[in-house]
């Protein structure tokens, strides 16, 4: 049987400990992070131009499950642009048609007409190829206009909206960054692509994918006021009072009172990195990313990152000196270029450790036999997705990638939970717990469910990172509050959210048609008879 059992040399555990030492965050690292997020929240909330923005969606309340209709969603958000027709049944349930298109680097990264000309492409394809199997349903008109379809725009990127229908992309992220985008409101961009190749369709409606997620969850199960993404990018949207919007000053909104869905953007908190807890492998991360010292809290917990820190961390394993630490000083072609490693191999490193999904757990034995057989599983994983010369792989390295992969997926579940502890707290539904407050008396919806819907890999896939985000919450707001708060999946929240605010803004234009008033502001977004559009190919071009 091969030896297993610990690293070789002093130098590899001295090494090894280094890295626990500089990925683990305790207790009061936590703290120290949630109020800073706190403060960063209030800072949002007060004025414009903070790198957590705290966007204003303009999308008041939130639905109940009774709503119905159906609306055309178009889902821009990472490496696919997906097109859907999403029918809500009024019982909590929806049904989806999608299709989805391939966004290349060069759209990514050109012109940004020549991206939203390939997303009225797209729409038009899938309104030419796919008729709509809508029942009993109808072309929207506005006054005097020939008709037009519906649609609302799902836009994964930060955006300061001025109106459920407007809103100015503030910066690029996820690995976008097409020219003269900065500064111009995505509506028109995504109008001007259609009214340029004559296609009858209307943006009516721009959502946030997280406030998407927020209202998905909130249609699927009765309520919810925490919408999270944690997948390629990270971001959350919360149900706030209006009257704590400071920052609105006299938009008519605030008159109106009542609450209003503000999307974070949390992805920017705490650029300056003064309380998150930065290593080296971070900052070579950053210095070479498209948006360097931006987008820092997304760099420590997103999808798109974990699997770079890991190289980073892989390749000085290999390259130290005097002797290497790790395959023999070898490394090959994909594990020397950037994003080589995604972090969908540290997921399946994790599952191979923990025997799931496509790995059984291992044979029964002694414990040096079962955690042989799991390292020879980890071995199998780096050949193949890694593209190492099996041989130059040992037990010990394997057992050493699994703790490094172990370490980053951690800390970016613990460093998750205190973006949904920020926003307990300051909606006041939860104290902090580190003063040793373990009474709930006084909180907002003092006992009773909290809702939060998810959406993204991570947090749906990946091994215990949902296990180890609660772990984190509990250890900040007690585990009282913890045990109510109910993370449910926002299935598919971009197209369910999107086609909900396209349901509010089809409303607004009913109201303003039949009122002649162009403030109109909706109270809810519930819906008691059914509003449906049809979609039909001819009118395209």
């Amino acid at each position: 049987m091969s030896h297993t059992t610990a690293l070789h040399g002093k130098a590899k555990e001295d090494v090894l400990k280094s890295l626990y030492n500089q990925f683990t965050i305790d207790d009061q690292g936590l703290f120290k992070i949630t109020r800073t997020f706190l403060s960063e929240i209030s800072d949002g909330l007060s004025s414009y131009g903070r790198p957590m923005a705290m966007i204003p969606t303009f999308v008041k309340g939130v639905p109940d499950g009774s709503e119905t209709g159906t609306f055309l969603a178009l889902d821009l958000g990472g490496t696919n642009l997906r097109v859907c027709e999403v029918t809500l049944l009024g019982d909590k349930t929806f049904s989806l048609r999608q299709q989805k298109y391939k966004v290349s680097e060069a759209l990514k990264t050109g012109e940004v007409t020549t991206l939203f000309d390939y997303l009225a492409d797209s729409v038009d394809a899938f309104l030419t190829d796919t008729p709509s199997q809508g029942p009993d349903s109808h072309v929207s008109h506005a006054d005097g206009d020939s008709p037009y379809v519906p649609l609302a725009l799902t836009f994964s990127f930060p955006v300061e909206q001025s109106a459920l229908d407007s809103g100015v992309l503030l910066t690029w992220t996820k690995g976008f960054s097409a020219k003269n985008a900065i500064g111009k409101d995505v509506v028109k961009l995504l109008q001007d692509a259609f009214d340029r190749k004559h296609i009858h369709v209307k943006c009516v409606a721009l959502v946030n994918d997280t406030v998407g997620a927020l209202l998905s969850r909130a249609y699927t199960s009765g309520g919810c006021i925490l919408g999270a993404i944690f997948g390629t990018g990270t971001n959350g949207a919360y149900v706030e009072e209006v009257s704590k919007i400071t920052k609105l000053g006299q938009n008519p909104s605030v008159a109106a009172g009542g609450e209003m869905i503000v999307n974070t953007e949390w992805g920017g908190f705490n650029n300056s990195r003064s309380a998150l807890p930065t290593t080296p492998y971070d900052n070579k991360l950053d210095r070479e990313s498209i948006n360097p010292r931006f987008q820092a809290f997304e760099k420590f917990i997103s999808g798109m990152y974990l699997g770079e820190i890991a190289r980073n961390v892989i390749l000085s394993l290999i390259d130290a000196a005097p002797k290497p630490l790790l395959f023999g000083g070898r490394s090959s072609a994909l594990l020397n270029q950037q994003w080589g490693l995604d972090s969908a191999v540290l997921s399946e490193i994790e599952e191979a450790w923990e025997g799931l999904g496509r790995f059984s757990p291992p044979e029964q034995g002694s414990p040096e036999a079962q955690k042989e057989e799991k390292l020879r599983r980890i071995q199998g994983v780096l050949a193949q997705r890694l593209e190492l010369s099996p041989p130059d792989i040992s037990l010990a390295d394997a057992d050493v990638v699994r703790q490094v992969c172990n370490l980053i997926a951690s800390r970016a579940a613990r460093m998750s939970g205190t973006a949904v502890a920020a926003v307990l707290v300051h909606t006041g539904r939860a104290r902090l717990w580190d003063r040793g407050e373990q009474s709930s008396a006084g909180l907002k919806d003092e006992g009773k469910r909290i809702g939060v819907g998810v959406d993204g890999s991570l947090v749906e896939f990946y091994p215990n990172f949902q296990t180890k985000l609660r772990a984190s919450l509990r250890a900040l707001v007690g585990p009282e509050v913890e045990s109510r708060v109910d993370i449910g999946m926002a299935k598919d929240g971009s197209g369910v959210g999107a086609a909900l605010c396209a349901l509010v803004a089809q409303r607004q234009s009913q109201a303003n048609h039949t009122n002649g008033a162009y403030g109109y502001v909706p109270e809810d977004i519930k819906v008691t008879a059914p509003t449906e559009v049809a979609y039909i190919s001819s009118l395209s071009r």
